[in-house]
């Protein structure tokens, strides 16, 4: 019963608020627009994230795939249509960082992890529609990161418009300055995970299954079951931060990438380890039915930020499916009760908050859209709610 209400209201969360709100920011000149204040005032110059962009095309190529929308894929052709047109540099290939509010290259800066999200987007939306194009535009992506953006060591990550490669302050915080980042690589996992799904290329799956033993062999610490966030050239680890928002997040979508490439030995030699972060997660971060944000150098930082909070509900459930053991389930289901409560924003013409502080209040006066908050992830949350209901 608990399960039929979950599944009910993150369908109705997804059909009648999330999808409504993204709808009415669709620019006729390109795109989506990129920022909406705290206030609910929509800046309608504001720059376009080109993550943002693939993000919102995976957003609604999904929500045709989950629920059958028509209405959806007239909004995922729409980021498409921009993606192609003006995200890409057709001379030295890759997507750009920001656009202008034109659709014109503001930052030209390439980032192997927007790269990797315009492959999600384009896999996605590939499925949805069969339209070759954008399958085209996903290997030529795919090959962009596998020939400029490697070295001996793993992913490397911030480059200029013409592949020479920069500092990588785009995914470094904390005072930490990274060369590479499990937030980059898992994403790539992400990517190629429903590149696979939706082609079977072979040189997708050999990508696959080694990104999948990075993170096994090299990101993930076998002593604390955590995974490391920043890394210098070589992979080592630079940084005591425990992301949790980012564990509970990989645990599932490591699981997912195992369920695509269907080999039982890979599996049998990873799948243990979603497990073990799952758990490290709910004893370590869950905390007054929600999820604190990250341990930096072990000080707490209980922000309840939105992503986390909708991520650790997939993850919870899907802890919950490979092990059977109520506890996950009940987190997943407290979880959610915090997000309908506290975390989704009642303001009519709004959709949800940033991020709160410990007893429930916005933190801060953050932007509810911006290049990214984006519907990627409370949107996923409904959509695989809906799908893991559906499958059982």
């Amino acid at each position: 019963m608990e399960m039929d209400l979950l599944y009910k209201e993150a369908k109705l969360e997804l059909l009648n608020h999330i999808m409504p709100f993204w709808n009415k920011l669709k620019d006729e000149r390109g795109g989506f627009y990129g920022f909406m204040d705290f206030d609910l005032n929509i800046n309608k110059d504001s720059l376009k994230g080109g993550i943002l962009n693939s993000r919102i095309m995976w957003f609604y190529s999904n929500i045709y795939l989950t629920c059958k929308s028509e209405e959806a894929l007239v909004y995922a052709k729409h980021a498409f249509e921009f993606l192609k047109n003006c995200c890409l540099d057709k001379e030295n290939g890759g997507v750009y960082l920001l656009m202008n509010s034109d659709g014109t290259p503001y930052d030209d800066m390439k980032h192997t992890y927007n790269q990797a999200f315009a492959i999600y987007g384009l896999a996605s939306y590939y499925d949805a529609t069969k339209d070759k194009e954008s399958l085209k535009i996903a290997y030529e992506l795919f090959n962009i990161i596998e020939t400029k953006c490697v070295d001996e060591y793993g992913y490397t990550e911030a480059f200029d418009r013409k592949w020479n490669l920069s500092d990588n302050d785009l995914l470094s915080e904390d005072g930490f300055h990274a060369d590479k980042t499990m937030n980059a690589l898992l994403h790539i996992l992400e990517a190629y995970t429903e590149l696979y799904r939706v082609d079977k290329d072979e040189r997708v799956k050999e990508k696959l299954r080694k990104a999948l033993l990075v993170c096994k062999n090299t990101v993930y610490n076998s002593d604390t079951h955590i995974l490391g966030v920043f890394f210098d050239k070589k992979m080592n680890s630079i940084a005591d931060i425990y992301s949790y928002g980012h564990d509970i997040e990989a645990s599932w979508l490591i699981d997912r990438a195992l369920e695509v490439l269907e080999d039982d030995k890979l599996t049998e030699e990873i799948s243990p380890m979603t497990e073990e972060i799952a758990k490290m997660v709910l004893n370590t971060a869950y905390e007054n039915n929600s999820l604190n944000n990250q341990n930096c150098e072990g000080k707490i930082d209980k922000t309840r930020v939105w992503w986390v909070q909708a991520e650790s509900v997939v993850g919870f459930l899907n802890a919950f499916e490979k092990t059977g053991d109520e506890k996950y389930l009940l987190a997943a289901l407290n979880i959610w009760s915090y997000i309908k409560e506290y975390l989704i924003d009642d303001r009519e013409g709004s959709e949800w908050f940033w991020d709160l502080n410990f007893e429930g209040k916005p933190s801060s006066r953050k932007p509810i859209v911006e290049p990214w908050k984006c519907p990627y992830h409370n949107g996923r949350m409904c959509m695989e709610v809906i799908r893991r209901y559906e499958k059982f």
